[in-house]
């Protein structure tokens, strides 16, 4: 059978580099984006930096450290006001870019995406083919890893170079043994250091604890056995032998989307009602546009440039019904303009899903048990668009007399 190629495109410190704007000089010292500006319910969460610079890392300082704990081991660490429509904007088109040429990407953040090349290696002729034709794509310096597993692959784009892609080997896209390519990515991330788990988000706080416990390297992990990690980390600790054994889960690409956008400059910053009149005019111009085709829309993006810091603010929307009426959405929509930081002096309006033609022509008989039915399938789409695929899940009992409580019941689904 055909091995995944899994091809990584990693672009160092994006969103620090995106705040930054022309004050590139600035990541020549201790540099680190400001935690994000609190709104609603989160003023009581941790403050926590964001990317940091070279210079930061010196001092021991990564991402998602405590903002006290990385001010105490650098007194002159600078905090850069994050910029996330920025960021938003200009890794869109990246992503688009990609898909350009042929690409299924799963975008994983800003700055880090995955795409399987299997598919695109007789199209562009090779591995080095398609690097080169996504590199010419892209038009920004950006590393490139390739390797049989995702998590491999980022580890490979980590040590890569701009003008030097890093490949491991059993990443050829040739008929060979599925076990081949584990183990030959098993032998690529032993020598790596644990921190690279930090990659994925849900494993974020775990390098700690096991470098305190004298874990150093990918491969002292993958020598322990699945059970002692399960016992000690639970799910997080299956799943970083998993990782640190060479295996991945399959990528999810995104389902590829037309974007849509409309903006306004504001005369001066404005707040109030009058932010809410520039929002209904956002929502009339999006209506009419031609490339809409009668669709409802199902989430939307709120963007604005803030004038206090010269940062940005963002928050995205998603609706209970997919909508194409201006009135329900601006209903929908106002109340989170309260949730901006500071004045406005630009507002911004982007489609980020649409939902299906718009029609509110209903049966003359429905029964109960189908509307109720219907309107739960309807509330699990809602949860999966704001939060993911895996936001409706069910417990099914897999072995309820097991010793070990991962093993009783089994996460799924849930289809309604």
């Amino acid at each position: 059978m055909f091995v995944s190629v899994i091809a990584c495109v990693l672009l160092p410190r994006f969103q620090l580099m995106i705040a930054a704007g022309d004050r590139l000089e600035l990541l020549r010292e201790p540099v680190a984006l400001a935690p994000a500006a609190a709104s609603g319910s989160g003023t009581g969460a941790a403050q926590q930096v964001g990317e940091v610079s070279l210079a930061a890392e010196a001092f021991g300082i990564h991402p998602g450290m405590r903002l006290g704990e990385a001010l105490a081991r650098c007194p002159r660490l600078v905090l850069v006001p994050p910029d996330p429509a920025g960021v938003a904007d200009f890794w869109e088109r990246l992503l688009v870019r990609l898909e350009s040429i042929g690409a299924a990407v799963e975008p994983e953040r800003p700055g880090l995406v995955c795409f399987d090349v299997s598919g695109l290696l007789r199209l562009h002729g090779g591995i080095d083919g398609v690097i080169a034709v996504a590199r010419r794509a892209l038009r920004t310096p950006a590393r490139f890893g390739v390797a049989p597993s995702r998590f491999a692959a980022v580890a490979a784009a980590t040590r890569a170079r701009v003008r030097r892609p890093e490949i491991v080997a059993g990443a050829s896209g040739v008929r060979s043994e599925r076990v081949d390519a584990r183990a030959q990515a098993r032998a690529y991330l032993a020598p790596l250091p644990v921190a690279l788990l930090r990659a994925r988000p849900m494993l974020a706080d775990l390098p700690e604890p096991l470098e305190r416990l004298g874990v150093k390297t990918l491969g002292e992990l993958a020598a322990f056995s699945p059970m002692a990690l399960a016992d000690r980390f639970g799910k997080l600790g299956l799943v970083a032998h998993d990782l640190a054994s060479g295996g991945d889960s399959a990528l999810r690409p995104r389902p590829a989307s037309e974007y849509l956008r409309e903006s306004l400059e504001l005369p001066e910053a404005v707040s109030g009602l009058q932010l809410e009149r520039g929002l209904g005019l956002l929502i009339d111009r999006l209506i009419a546009r031609r490339e809409r085709r009668g669709r409802t829309i199902r989430a939307v993006v709120i963007s604005a440039v803030l004038v206090e810091h010269g940062g940005t603010w963002r928050e995205q929307v998603v609706f209970r019904d997919a909508l194409a009426d201006p009135v329900r959405m601006r209903l929908a929509l106002a109340p989170h303009l309260a949730l901006m930081p500071a004045p406005a002096e630009a507002l911004r309006l982007a489609v980020e899903r649409f939902g299906g033609p718009a029609s509110d022509q209903r049966s003359l008989l429905q029964d109960p048990a189908a509307a109720r039915a219907a309107r739960l399938r309807e509330a699990i789409r809602q949860a999966r668009v704001a939060a993911g695929p895996d936001a409706a899940l069910r417990v099914l009992e897999v072995d309820p007399d097991s010793r070990f409580p991962e093993r009783r019941a089994v996460l799924a689904p849930f289809e309604g």
